[in-house]
């Protein structure tokens, strides 16, 4: 009899940790995603749900690395609309669009999406990035939308910074206002075309750093540094048309 009950409570715990360490990564139309939930990328390394920034008492939807206590975040969906409660939905519709909604009634933030697919998914991946894509596509790079296209103030590796010349996205960073508040401040970083595209930060339309012109490996502003051991992040320029 002693030795049954502890056999079911060993597989009790066991069940329960393995249930606890899986990452759910994905929301479908069926489900959302409340203020207190959190989506966790596969490998653990990124979490997406509501957070308050600093002293403030405003809710936003972002991305944050998921063993920070510091609880760094990289991404905010609604910088310009935040939420006064803790009433914040996310939900994706059938047609793939996101949709934030306060009391699931007004939208405070949505994506703008012209293609649909039938199978549509939310998904944060182990880059940190958050993506629409069909559930049953196998290619896992066919992207509907990704927030890797609208980033916030952080760039992280795998993210383009520069304008789509197809489309005329201009991805470019932008500080938060303060660390209460998550809005677009004054400072941007962003490529320049005028006269050559050159990377370089603004502070509202006036100039505040240049890197210089691309030079191929580099650019003519800032040391290259690939002969340093200790380097720790490689960049490329990519004439997308």
């Amino acid at each position: 009899m002693e030795m049954g009950f502890i056999f079911y409570i060993v597989c009790y715990f066991l069940i329960f940790f393995s249930k606890a360490s899986t990452a759910i990564d994905t929301i479908s139309p069926s489900e959302s995603l409340t203020d207190g939930m959190s989506l966790v990328s596969n490998d653990g390394s990124f979490a997406l749900g509501f957070f308050s920034p600093d002293t403030s008492n405003n809710r936003y939807l972002g991305i944050w690395y998921h063993n920070d206590p510091m609880q760094t975040v990289v991404w905010v969906a609604n910088r310009i609309n935040p939420i006064n409660d803790s009433t914040g939905v996310l939900q994706i519709e059938s047609s793939g669009r996101i949709v934030l909604q306060v009391q699931t009634i007004t939208a405070v933030w949505s994506t703008d999406t012209t293609a649909s697919v039938e199978n549509p998914v939310l998904q944060l991946l182990d880059s940190g990035n958050l993506v629409v894509k069909d559930g049953q596509d196998s290619n896992p790079e066919n992207y509907l939308w990704q927030s890797f296209d609208y980033p916030s103030d952080t760039m992280l590796p795998g993210m383009k910074i520069g304008v789509d010349l197809r489309t005329g996205l201009d991805r470019r960073l932008s500080a938060w206002k303060n660390w209460d508040d998550p809005s677009p401040g004054d400072l941007t970083y962003g490529v320049d075309f005028r006269g050559g595209p050159e990377l370089g930060i603004k502070k509202g339309l006036d100039k505040y750093f240049q890197t210089g012109l691309w030079i191929g490996h580099g650019f003519s502003g800032i040391r290259d540094g690939r002969s340093n051991s200790k380097k720790i992040f490689d960049y490329d320029c990519v004439e997308q048309k």
